[in-house]
Parts: C-alpha cells; sequence; structure tokens
C-alpha cells in the first residue's frame, strides 16, 4: 500500500451532541469525544503521520467527520457534496485546508451527492458505494474525475441498512479485505482474501489501516484476534463516534 504521511482533522464541537445518528434518543458526552478524538490522533501519529487539525465549527455538528468531504489521492483532491444537506458547508474549510497540500483540486456539483466514508480505494480503484448519501449522479462524476487522473472507480450497491460501504468494508491491504457478512457476496470483491467479521460485531469491519498498522475500534476481540494474527494493530475506544454512526475511518483524510 502506498505510504501516508499527512492527516487532515477536525475537533470535535461541543455542538456534536446534535449530530446526525440512526440511533434515537442516543447521544456522545462531549467530553469523552475530545478525549477520544486526542487517542485517536496519538495513534496517527505513531503510525507517521503528519497532523494538521482544524478548529471546531460549532455551525456544523457532524464536521468532526472530515472523511466524508473529501477524496484525496496521490495527485488529486476531490471536494464532495454530502448527502445530508446539513453538511455541505462543511466543504469550504476542507478545500481551504487542501489548498496547501494539492495543486490539483475538483468540485462535485449538484444534482450530484456523495460521501467520503462510500469511498474504498484499493490500489489504484475506487470502490464507490451507492447508499443514501450517495447517488448515481455523484458517483459517475467522481469517476470521470478520477479517469482523468488516471484511476478506475467502479459503483456498486450496498444494503439499504448500511450508511456507508466503508461501514462494512476496510482494505487491510495485500489484497485482503475485512467485510460485514452482507458484503462479503459483492461480485467485485470474490477476486480478494476476505476475513469476514465474526456476527455481533460488525461495527469493527470499518477498521484502519495507516502504513504498517492497523487501527481497530475497542470492545470486538474476535476481529482484533484476527487482524492482529496478521499485522500490528492499536486498539481505540470510539463509542462516543459510534453514537453518531461514525467510525474509525470517518474522523481523518489521510494521504
Amino acid at each position: 500500500m502506498r505510504k501516508l504521511t499527512q492527516a487532515v482533522v477536525k475537533k470535535p464541537a461541543s455542538s456534536i451532541v446534535r449530530g446526525i445518528s440512526s440511533q434515537p434518543g442516543v447521544q456522545p458526552d462531549y467530553h469523552r469525544a475530545v478525549k477520544q478524538h486526542r487517542e485517536y490522533l496519538q495513534a496517527l501519529k505513531s503510525c507517521g503521520l503528519q497532523i494538521t487539525e482544524l478548529k471546531a465549527d460549532e455551525d456544523f455538528p457532524d464536521s468532526v467527520f472530515v472523511e466524508d468531504t473529501a477524496i484525496t489521492a496521490e495527485n488529486l483532491a476531490v471536494i464532495t457534496r454530502p448527502g445530508a444537506e446539513s453538511r455541505r458547508g462543511e466543504v469550504t474549510a476542507i478545500r481551504s485546508c487542501l489548498e496547501d497540500f494539492y495543486d490539483n483540486i475538483e468540485s462535485l456539483n449538484p444534482p450530484g451527492t456523495l460521501d467520503g466514508g462510500d469511498i474504498l480505494r484499493i490500489e489504484n480503484t475506487f470502490y464507490i458505494g451507492l447508499s443514501e448519501r450517495t447517488n448515481s449522479a455523484g458517483a459517475e462524476q467522481l469517476k470521470k474525475i478520477l479517469a482523468d487522473y488516471g484511476y478506475s472507480a467502479v459503483p456498486l450497491e450496498i444494503p439499504e441498512d448500511m450508511l456507508h460501504l466503508k461501514s462494512g468494508a476496510s482494505c487491510l491491504g495485500d489484497k485482503i479485505l475485512l467485510l460485514s457478512e452482507k458484503l462479503a457476496e459483492v461480485e467485485e470483491f470474490q477476486s480478494f482474501k476476505q476475513l469476514i467479521v465474526p456476527a455481533g460485531e460488525e461495527y469493527a469491519a470499518n477498521s484502519l489501516r495507516i502504513n504498517d498498522r492497523i487501527l481497530v475500534p475497542s470492545g470486538y476481540p474476535k476481529t482484533r484476534k484476527m487482524i492482529a494474527e496478521l499485522y500490528q494493530i492499536i486498539t481505540l475506544e470510539i463509542d462516543e463516534f459510534s453514537k453518531l454512526d461514525g467510525g474509525l475511518s470517518c474522523l481523518s483524510l489521510r494521504f
């Protein structure tokens, strides 16, 4: 896998308690979220990344989930158009930040919508999950942009009850995918070695490879053991962000 050197993150805002969630009545604890976010940053640093931390934005409760706002590659950044209308203003700060790193910045336009959480990169192919947040128009726009820069893209359907493609899929490298059982039969994934997350531990399918280590959410011992047999891992508490359906990959842009 390509060597990563940079990560962009954003501090949690106290308004995070009003973030979008599929779990009625469940709110994250702001102070615990700040602590868990700080530990996440330390893990990224220990994997060799330099961190650019953007200030919290109280106007956007979900803005800590920066991955949804941009797609990054070696020679290109694409500013997305998030599927949740309340999040579309988040992209302004992300574009401004990425201008310090990229000469080539493209954008998605209406009627396309696309969240970065629906993008799974495997080598030079970007798999695009079609979800409630990412529509066909957004996928086709991204596919065309990527083709102009030498990358391929493959749109694919994901289950209706899955927020994002990466809610159920991670690339661990070495042609190994960590998948929830719901994605194990996806035709496009049949040529890869699959590690299937055990029943009851589906959330851990969103684990994150950073250079030579794998970040794994705490509380999923079977998945942790399965990955630890192959890779050096770092276990992180992230339950406050899971209350907003967010995972390890959601909290950073890595390039």
